[in-house]
C-alpha cells in the first residue's frame, strides 16, 4: 500500500528540466506587467532548484474546466517536452485535481501548479520546527483535495474490522482519514506554538519598547534592510522566498532608546490560502505590531500591483493601515500605522529616480532607500521614529540636582527637548509615550519646578 503522507511520487526532483507555462488572462494583463508576471514565475521556478529549459506564455480567452488550456496550445507545448527532455511541467496558475491529472496525461510528464510550487518552496525553507508544521499543515490541506486523482490505488478496499469483516473502508476512505488525523494532531502543536508566543508577545507587551513589523512583496529587500537596521545576518539573497520564518532583534531609532523589529515571510500574488491560515499564528506578529514598515521595491515594474497584493493579504489578517480614499465608515477596528520604505533606488536610472523622488516628496509616510548601500536609511529610521511617537505627550518635569537616575532614565526612554537649571535643579521638557509617563511616575512622582 503507498501511504499518501510518505509517498515520493508528487516530490519536485531538485535540477529536474521545467517547462513553465504562464497562462495570460485578459484581466491580468491589464494589472500586472506580462514580462515580469513570467520573470516572478520563473523566479519560483529557479527558487525550488529546477533547471527552466523553455517558457511559454499563452493568452486563454476562456478557462477550460477539463485541462485549463485549449487543445491547440497543449499540442504547441508538447514537442518542447520531448525536445528539451523536460521531467516537470509548471502552470503558473491553480489548478483543479482534474485539470493536473488530464494535462499530465496530455503531456506525459508530471505537472504541478502554481500552488504546488509555493508549497515546495516553502517546506525547503521553513527553518524552525513551528515553520516545518506549518508548511506540513498547508501540503496535507492541499493535498487532501487531491487524494482522487493522485494515485491509482486509491479505489481498492481494505478489510474491515472485528470479527464481522465486511465491505470496510475504501483505500482512498482510510488514507483521507490518515491525512485528517495528522492534520489535527499538527493543528494541537500549532496551537500549543501559538499560546507560547501570545505569552512571549504578552511579555512584550508589558516591556517599554514598541514593535516594528517589516512586510512586503517577496525579493523587496525586507530582509537586506532588516540587516541593514540590526546589524544582523539573516539570510538576504536576490531570491523569492529567501527568508521563511520570522526574526526579532532590537534596534534603537532616535527619541526611542529600544525598539523590536520583526522580519516577516515575504507575500507574493496567488499566495495559497492554504498558507495563509496555516502561518497566520506567525503573522500575528504583525497585527500585534506598533507599527508596520512596508518595504517595497520601486523600481519593478509590477511595483503597484504588488503593492496591493500585500495590502490584501494584510487586509485579510484583520490589519488595514489608512488609505488614500478609504472613508472613515470603512475603517477597521485594528488600525496600525503604517509607512513605506521605497527600497533599491541604487537600481533606477537617473530620469527614474527624479521621478521616484519626486512622488515621495509629496508624501510624509515614505523614504527613499538603498538597504544595499545604505543610502536613506538614516532617514528611514528618523521616519519610523517620528511616527512611533507621534502620540507621544510632552511633560515639563522638574527634577532636583540628586536625581541622576531619573535624568538618565528619561534621556534613555523620551526626547528631551530642553533642559532648563532651577534654583534647585533641572527643568526638563521631554516627549514620552503615554505609557512610558505612566512608568516614570510610578517610579518617580512627576513634581512642577518650584515658584520663586
Amino acid at each position: 500500500m503507498i501511504d499518501p503522507l510518505t509517498d515520493n511520487e508528487d516530490e519536485v526532483t531538485r535540477g529536474a528540466a521545467a517547462l513553465l507555462v504562464v497562462p495570460e488572462w485578459h484581466s491580468q494583463r491589464l494589472s500586472r506587467d506580462v514580462d515580469a508576471r513570467a520573470e516572478e514565475a520563473r523566479g519560483l521556478a529557479l527558487a525550488i532548484g529546477l533547471d527552466v529549459v523553455a517558457v511559454h506564455m499563452l493568452r486563454l480567452r476562456q478557462t477550460r474546466a477539463a485541462t485549463l488550456l485549449g487543445v491547440g496550445q497543449i499540442e504547441a507545448i508538447t514537442p518542447d517536452i520531448a525536445a528539451h527532455g523536460v521531467q516537470l511541467v509548471v502552470v503558473d496558475a491553480s489548478l483543479t485535481a482534474i485539470q493536473q491529472r488530464n494535462l499530465e496525461t496530455a503531456f506525459g510528464t508530471k505537472v504541478i501548479d502554481r500552488t504546488g510550487l509555493i508549497l515546495e518552496i516553502f517546506g525547503e525553507r521553513a527553518a524552525t520546527a513551528e515553520g516545518r508544521l506549518q508548511v506540513e499543515l498547508a501540503h496535507l490541506d492541499y493535498q487532501a483535495g487531491r487524494l482522487v486523482r493522485s494515485w491509482t490505488h486509491l479505489e481498492r478496499q481494505r478489510g474491515g474490522f472485528g470479527f464481522l469483516g465486511g465491505p470496510g473502508e475504501t483505500q482512498i476512505e482510510a488514507d483521507r482519514r490518515m491525512i485528517r488525523n495528522r492534520m489535527a494532531r499538527i493543528r494541537r502543536s500549532l496551537e500549543d506554538a501559538r499560546r507560547t508566543r501570545q505569552l512571549q508577545r504578552a511579555k512584550r507587551q508589558r516591556a517599554p519598547w514598541p514593535v516594528i513589523a517589516l512586510v512586503g512583496y517577496t525579493n523587496a529587500g525586507k530582509s537586506t534592510f532588516f540587516n541593514r537596521l540590526t546589524g544582523s545576518d539573516v539570510m538576504a539573497e536576490d531570491m523569492l522566498f529567501a527568508t521563511l520564518d520570522p526574526t526579532m532583534r532590537e534596534i534603537g531609532l532616535p527619541g526611542i532608546d529600544k525598539a523590536i523589529l520583526s522580519d516577516t515571510v515575504g507575500f507574493v500574488s496567488d499566495l495559497p490560502t492554504q498558507l495563509v491560515a496555516a502561518f497566520r499564528a506567525t503573522l500575528e506578529e504583525v497585527t500585534t505590531a506598533d507599527l508596520i514598515v512596508h518595504v517595497r521595491d520601486i523600481v519593478h515594474p509590477d511595483s503597484e500591483a504588488q503593492y496591493d497584493d500585500v495590502r490584501a493579504i494584510l487586509n485579510s489578517l484583520g490589519v488595514n493601515g489608512p488609505q488614500d480614499g478609504e472613508g472613515e465608515d470603512q475603517a477597521p477596528s485594528n488600525v496600525i500605522p503604517q509607512i513605506e520604505i521605497w527600497n533599491k533606488i541604487d537600481t533606477a536610472d537617473a530620469e527614474a529616480r527624479a521621478a521616484i523622488a519626486e512622488m515621495a516628496a509629496r508624501r510624509s509616510d515614505v523614504a527613499m532607500i538603498s538597504a544595499v548601500t545604505g543610502e536613506g536609511v538614516e532617514a528611514a529610521r528618523i521616519l519610523m521614529a517620528s511616527h512611533l511617537t507621534a502620540l507621544h505627550e510632552t511633560q515639563r518635569i522638574f527634577l532636583a540636582f540628586d536625581q541622576g537616575e531619573a535624568m538618565a532614565w528619561l534621556h534613555a526612554r523620551g526626547e528631551v527637548l530642553s533642559d532648563e537649571v532651577d534654583g534647585e535643579g533641572h527643568v526638563l521638557t521631554v516627549r514620552l509615550d503615554p505609557a512610558d509617563k505612566a512608568r516614570f511616575e510610578r517610579l518617580w512622582p512627576i513634581r512642577h519646578a518650584p515658584t520663586s
